[in-house]
Order: structure tokens, then sequence, then C-alpha cells
């Protein structure tokens, strides 16, 4: 998993062997449905994903867990929950390391002094130099929520 010469689409593919080889069923599920969601997403717009639209992808698809996952635990559906957590992990493992708490303020700090931003009107430029940024290294709903307050104050 670690050669870096292998595109994410290729090492997500020699993943899902080692997986069948491994008799691993829960992975090979995940990884079968990553792979899914990227052909959809070639098919749908007739190109070869590159690893940054791959990582659009996969960021994608650990929102869609963690939306369900609260709302499985709001319906107290801890059952449902765990089976996307264990999805969510799997996900996770492709995408890069997080970034830290502190990383993420400061990045939003220089995002709002470099776009001159001065209040809640001006999120949508924030947003569009943090995006491409932190996009598969920090929930971007989070950041948003980061981002309105720091706006609002």
């Amino acid at each position: 998993m670690s050669d870096t010469s292998l595109s994410f689409k290729q090492r997500i593919q020699e993943d899902m062997k080692a997986a069948m080889k491994a008799g691993e069923k829960d992975r090979l599920g995940v990884i079968r449905l990553i792979l899914a969601a990227i052909k959809q997403r070639e098919v749908d717009e007739r190109i070869v994903l590159d690893d940054a639209q791959v990582l659009l992808v996969l960021d994608k698809m650990a929102k869609q867990r963690r939306e369900s996952i609260s709302q499985y635990r709001s319906a107290n559906r801890e059952d449902l929950a765990a089976v996307e957590e264990a999805e969510l992990t799997i996900i996770l493992a492709y995408l890069p390391a997080a970034l830290p708490d502190e990383e993420i303020a400061a990045m939003v700090g220089a995002a709002i002094a470099e776009t001159g931003a001065a209040g809640p009107a001006d999120m949508g430029k924030v947003m569009a130099v943090l995006k491409p940024k932190m996009q598969g290294r920090a929930d971007m709903s989070a950041v948003s929520a980061i981002v309105k307050q720091r706006l609002s104050s």
C-alpha cells in the first residue's frame, strides 16, 4: 500500500485483489463500492479520473457515511451506525492524513486575510481558497462552520 508510483485507483484495485485473496469480505465490499463510485463518475463524465478527482469521490463517500452515522444515531440505530463506521474507516484509509485542528484554524485565518473577507457575505470567497487545499484532509462542513463563526464575530 505504500508504493507511491501507483495511482489511487490502481492502489485501490490492488487492495481489492489482496482483500479477495485474504477473504476479507467486509473490506472487499467497501473497496468494490469505492471502485463502483469511481467508475460511475468516469462513465457519467466520459473521462478517466486522476488522483485529485478520485480524492473527491472518496471525500464525498466519507461525507455520506458521516451523515448516515449521525442520522442512524439520532434514530437509535447503533447497529446501522456501526456498519457505516466500519465502511468510513476503510474509506478514510485512502484519504490523506487529516489536518490537525490548529492547522485548520491557521489556514482559515490565512484564507480570510488573503481574500480580505469582512463578513458572512464573503464566506464563498474564503471557502473557494480553502477547498482545494483541504479537500480530503478535513471535514469541509466542519471547516465551513469554523469560517462562518470567524466571519460572524
